[in-house]
């Protein structure tokens, strides 16, 4: 079960004379995951580390940080979290105490499980686009079921011979609802799966 943000989130910790703070945020693209980072870096800062996850694309920077010891671990905090299309920037001050190379993977990965654990998830439910068709007569029927489904119907066009409907619907339950359009419309439903 893959989560995301509702709202983007903050977290502060101090280790060691050392500042540290993440910002989380839902992004649905990579344009807006590094639009995030833009506007929430400190150039104050010694260091801006982010990773961000949207579905099969990730990546990572560690701004100056020993090259795998801070944006990775931020990664894998947002993996270990099971999240995804999820932006974790963690903006560090540098307190004048050296963390060590464990010390830094701690404090950055820390830091960003912290926040993403303390904020406001949803789960990601797995949609797909179907189209189907019926008569006049049962439409009102049919739209009763496909909505207890969870469906949400997203187009609706009438000719002389009924209704096809478009609707995007849980992946989950597409197998049963496929059954319920057939037995409503007599087999004569034309469903066919988009995507």
């Amino acid at each position: 079960m893959t989560h995301t943000l509702t709202a983007p989130c903050s977290y502060q910790e101090d280790i060691k004379k050392s500042r540290f703070v993440a910002y989380a945020a839902p992004v649905t693209t990579v344009s807006e995951a590094m639009q995030f980072f833009a506007e929430r870096s400190d150039p104050e800062a010694t260091h801006n580390c982010w990773a961000y996850r949207i579905g099969q694309e990730y990546r990572f920077n560690d701004d100056g940080e020993p090259g795998g010891t801070a944006g990775r671990p931020i990664l894998q905090a947002i993996e270990g979290q099971d999240m995804d299309r999820v932006a974790v920037l963690v903006v560090r001050w540098y307190g004048g105490i050296k963390l060590g190379a464990g010390g830094l993977v701690r404090a950055y990965g820390g830091c960003a499980a912290n926040c993403l654990r303390l904020a406001q998830r949803t789960e990601i439910v797995d949609l797909a686009t179907v189209t189907c068709a019926c008569g006049f007569a049962e439409l009102a029927l049919l739209k009763s079921r496909l909505a207890q489904a969870g469906a949400v119907v997203q187009q609706e066009d009438f000719n002389e011979e009924g209704v096809s409907l478009r609707f995007v619907v849980p992946r989950s339950a597409i197998s049963d609802l496929e059954v319920t359009v057939a037995n409503i419309t007599r087999g004569r439903s034309a469903w066919e799966l988009l995507s």
